[in-house]
């Protein structure tokens, strides 16, 4: 399920990067149309191999004097931003995957990615310098938001929940990847030889009201870096493709011979024509001068070569809003205690109207934290935390994880496609009773504890421990056939064992029966005022706390559910969208819109609406529920037997059920999203599942 949100241009001047050899009195007069160019006549091979006046090679295509030369590429596409309406979701990786194949047919070695996470970008870059220390030619191709802070070009990885760029940017700020570490990868080990860096990005800085300024840090030596727009300004996407990339796939396919000198001012004129002069190329090199070539003498494609060009951006900060953006910004953090997102705040506005205040809850916070270490009793909610655990700003964010879009395609995915092929149901037990009528009001949000002794057939392992049901083993369709190609393909799975999952999610209480214990972190006050509530404002690796505690207090195998389970356990044999039908039914979940009681502060007491067949109540809304699984795009390679789909470095994992936030069309049972392992939410909780032997 996607997040719709505005996507405002993250961006950043890439242009920081680049430190221009051209004479000072060239670069003084140039400007961002003729840079193209003049830049694009220093283009040369590498001089080692190049007898003296021989004429240019294309570094792009093996020809004469350069058919030995070894080419390696790392192309990424990165569009998985949260917006299942932005251009960039779809253009970005098709960019990618087209780039990578014209690539390869000119001889290149190329290492390719798409909505790649950080830890995925790095190990690329790591694998890239690996690969270039016998490589003569490297490119680096990039489509995607970046953005600039100081000195830094982030280029900004996949990340579904994209409210972060409006919500939590102090997040983003610490997840971004250094465009140096790519620059550094492609210049180790290879002095001398030739790097080429293409961009398909904005080149505007939505943290600054201030026109882009160019860094005087210096470029490796032989470089090239082609950006898709002139600083400050936007990089448009077409139907398909990013228009610049567009214009270097048809330069590429069409005229594979030319020089790169010849090429970069084919494509400049082509992006400039598609875009009546909107968008503007723009060139920067570490190279000697040659003769330059005129833009005259390049060939422009009719309008028949192209597709019609929409001009909408690769993400366009709204005009006038950096002011706007600050206040966000700082909103987001302003209750945070953790020291590093007000860092973050100050990396990005060092002289911002907060700047005092976030000076001095630093040091605030420290002091508390030097204290609290002295006498031995350092609070678990106000570590300081390290860049990596700090994402308090994603716990203050207003807007859901996830909040589908009010197109027609989306009002069809609210009541899907006809239920698919009955599998084997499980054995059902006899529903519980409904809770009392007076559950089913509005109540107030703060509430006295209410008690859920078990019943007959419950398990309860301790008195402070959750209730769980035993779920026999069985078999499902898991996954839908909806508008999310996250929840394809539908596909069977057999749970070979039965299990007892908890008959709800962790409560407050049960939570602070391990915090009591030295085991967990304690829960933010805003999140701690109910404690019949779901626990919430945790992380996976919260989660893994409690988990490990549990089994350790009753020496029972204790953990999360893996996500094929969560389904098997919410569906409870059922087929439809939703457990009890094919359409939404007020009073049926605790979600926005879906009837009382709710609060907008935060979930109601569990057990507050009735449960599913097997008993199991508030799977669908309350909190997003955890699960033990790797976030994978898709279900292709799925296991078949219900165990967690892990992957090695697992930074995003999978989050179930939807929570009071969000409308009616998140309750379905196939819904699934995606979150930071070591990022806490103020949407997500969890629940426990026990292995029975």
């Amino acid at each position: 399920m996607w997040r719709k949100f505005l996507l405002v241009c993250m961006a950043g001047a890439i242009h920081a990067q680049s430190g221009v050899a051209i004479a000072a009195t060239e670069r003084e007069n140039i400007g961002a149309s003729s840079a193209v160019s003049t830049v694009a006549s220093a283009v040369a091979s590498t001089s080692a191999e190049r007898k003296k006046n021989a004429p240019m090679f294309s570094p792009l295509t093996p020809s004469r004097g350069n058919e030995h030369a070894r080419r390696i590429a790392l192309v990424i596409g990165n569009g998985e931003y949260g917006n299942p309406l932005e251009p960039l979701r779809d253009n970005a990786p098709r960019d990618a995957e087209a780039m990578r194949d014209v690539l390869r047919a000119r001889g290149f070695d190329v290492i390719s990615r798409t909505n790649a996470t950080p830890s995925q970008m790095r190990q690329a870059i790591d694998e890239f310098a690996k690969r270039l220390q016998t490589g003569d030619i490297a490119l680096f191709y990039f489509a995607g938001h970046a953005l600039q802070i100081e000195q830094q070009t982030l280029l900004v990885p996949a990340q579904p929940e994209a409210d972060a760029l409006l919500h939590a940017p102090a997040s983003l700020l610490r997840s971004g990847v250094d465009l140096n570490t790519v620059l550094h990868a492609m210049q180790s080990s290879r002095a001398g030889r030739l790097n080429l860096v293409i961009l398909d990005t904005c080149l505007n800085n939505p943290f600054t009201p201030a026109a882009a300024t160019m860094s005087t840090s210096a470029l490796p030596a032989n470089t090239v870096i082609a950006y898709a727009t002139a600083p400050g300004s936007f990089a448009a996407d077409g139907p398909r493709h990013g228009v610049y990339t567009a214009a270097w796939l048809r330069a590429l396919r069409n005229a594979p011979s030319q020089s790169l000198a010849d090429l970069l001012p084919r494509v400049a004129a082509e992006v400039r024509e598609a875009t009546h002069g909107a968008q503007q190329p723009w060139t920067t090199a570490t190279l000697s001068a040659v003769e330059p070539v005129s833009e005259d003498a390049v060939s422009r494609p009719g309008a028949s070569d192209r597709d019609v060009i929409a001009l909408r951006s690769r993400g366009l900060l709204p005009k006038d809003s950096n002011e706007q953006y600050e206040i966000t910004f700082w909103n987001s953090i302003k209750d945070s205690n953790y020291p590093a997102d007000y860092e973050a705040y100050l990396k990005a506005y060092p002289d911002g109207r907060f700047a005092t205040l976030a000076h001095a809850r630093i040091d605030r916070l420290r002091a508390a934290a030097a204290s609290n270490a002295t006498v031995g009793a350092a609070p678990a909610a106000s570590p300081v935390a390290p860049a990596a655990k700090s994402s308090q700003a994603s716990q203050a964010a207003t807007v859901a994880p996830a909040t589908r879009t009010t197109t027609t395609a989306q009002a069809s995915a609210a009541t899907p496609a006809p239920a698919h092929t009955t599998p084997a149901s499980p054995a059902q037990p006899a529903p519980s009773a409904p809770p009392p009528a007076a559950a089913a009001t509005a109540a107030p949000l703060v509430q006295k504890t209410v008690a859920h002794p078990p019943t007959a057939g419950e398990i309860r392992d301790c008195a402070a421990c959750p209730i769980m049901i035993a779920i026999p083993a069985g078999s499902f369709a898991m996954g839908s056939n909806t508008d999310d190609p996250s929840e394809k393909p539908v596909h069977h799975v057999s749970i070979g064992a039965s299990f007892a999952i908890g008959k709800y999610p962790v409560t407050v209480e049960q939570w602070n029966a391990c915090v009591a214990a030295n085991a967990c972190q304690k829960l933010t006050p805003e999140s701690n005022t109910n404690k019949a509530a779901p626990a919430r404002d945790l992380s996976w690796d919260d989660t893994q706390q409690y988990v490990k505690w549990l089994a350790k207090t009753t020496g029972k195998p204790y953990r999360l559910p893996t996500e094929a389970e969560w389904e098997y356990a919410d569906r409870a044999g059922t087929t439809t969208a939703y457990w009890w039908g094919e359409q939404m039914r007020k009073g049926t979940a605790n979600c926005k819109d879906c009837g009382d009681p709710w609060h907008k502060e935060g979930p109601e007491s569990v057990g507050s609406y009735m449960p599913n067949p097997l008993g199991l109540y508030d799977m669908n809304g309350g909190v997003w529920e955890w699960t033990a699984d790797c976030w994978h795009n898709s279900y292709q390679g799925a296991p078949a037997d219900g165990h967690a789909w892990d992957s090695p470095a697992c930074e995003m994992r999978v989050i179930r059920g939807g929570s009071w936030r969000e409308g009616g069309n998140y309750m379905l049972s196939a819904t699934r999203f995606k979150y930071s392992s070591g990022v806490r939410q103020s949407q997500d909780g969890f629940r426990v599942v026990k292995d029975l032997r």
